[in-house]
């Protein structure tokens, strides 16, 4: 009998994934469905060949310096990997595999509800519903910004930053982005090209951060760059929490001068800010950007894709390299 690759799985997933685990590796899980802790995750990973590790997993320095030499992959259930430390797994020769690509329309899908949900004050709404607070109706009640014509600053503009300027465009909304570099007209048609973060600022009636989190973007939105918004601008959050300071973001809707927020992400998720959570003008939801039972079977599949390509030698589908 040819034995199957023993894979260290972090985590339990969509239905499709888990029969294909069971079918072709060893998993080796942690007792209970409970999270591993480092310690317990190292002694998983000694003789194993592989892991399936998310966001949640900090794959740091000091762990890949102990990890067991047996593995040889470690495949992260996202498209953002900066749980994980690139250049010590560099350093141990591991794969790193990652699922760009697959999310693109569930977070663009996203991006889209939040940018309404903040603009249309749907907490607040629906607070008013189910409160059994609503008695009447008012022709001030609940005003909301309607998108029409206004401008949307995209910043970052991927596969996911495109995707959400297609959808934008659906609502009458001009498109501005910042890129770090400029994409060809083909494909973003009449966005206008900002070379300069800042100046894109300046003209965003709407933001959307469409950028990973690195140390060039890494707490782009504080103070002084909040200021640059047009007053009552609305922002809108779908990659990384790390992108925004919370602190001067919550002080800038407590003042108004921006208007209102859409977050799936936030800086040490699960646990967020709590001067959001006493906002009324923040509409917020719990990273759920690639919550569909399509996206998250895709992301799965590539994932083992990957693991199984780095394993028998052939090209796999989506690596990462310190340069991505």
């Amino acid at each position: 009998m040819v034995r199957k690759p023993i894979v260290v799985v972090t985590s339990h997933f969509i239905d499709a994934v888990e029969t294909r685990i069971d079918r072709e590796y060893e998993a080796r899980r942690s007792k209970n469905g409970a999270s591993f802790k480092s310690e317990e995750l190292l002694a998983a990973a000694e003789g194993a060949d592989a892991m399936l590790v998310t966001m949640a997993d900090r794959i740091d320095a000091e762990f890949l310096k102990r990890v067991s030499a047996s593995v040889k992959v470690i495949a992260t259930y996202s498209v953002g990997y900066d749980h994980i430390d690139l250049r010590a797994a560099a350093e141990r020769k591991i794969a790193i595999a990652f699922t760009p690509g697959v999310e693109t329309d569930a977070v663009a899908d996203l991006a889209m509800l939040l940018l309404l949900g903040a603009s249309r004050r749907a907490y607040e709404a629906q607070e008013l519903v189910r409160s059994g607070a609503w008695k009447s109706s008012s022709a001030t009640a609940l005003l909301g910004w309607q998108p029409t014509g206004k401008n949307l600053g995209i910043f970052g503009m991927g596969h996911i930053g495109q995707a959400v300027a297609r959808r934008a465009r659906g609502f009458g909304m001009k498109i501005h982005y910042y890129n770090p570099i400029r994409i060809a007209e083909e494909t973003v048609g009449d966005a206008i090209f900002h070379d300069d973060p800042l100046d894109l600022l300046r003209v965003s009636a709407f933001l959307s951060l469409n950028a990973p989190d690195s140390k060039e973007t890494h707490h782009f939105l504080y103070a002084k760059t909040l200021q640059l918004l047009p007053p009552g601008a609305i922002v809108v959050n779908t990659a990384r929490g790390g992108l925004i300071v919370d602190e001067e973001l919550i002080a800038a809707l407590q003042s108004g001068h921006v208007a209102a927020a859409g977050l799936d992400v936030f800086e040490g998720e699960p646990k967020l800010h709590p001067g959001y959570l006493a906002l009324k003008n923040t509409f917020l939801l719990p990273h759920i950007g690639s919550a569909t039972v399509e996206t998250r079977t895709a992301m799965g599949m590539l994932a083992l894709d990957n693991i199984d390509a780095v394993l028998s030698g052939t090209p796999a589908p989506s690596l990462v390299t310190r340069d991505s």
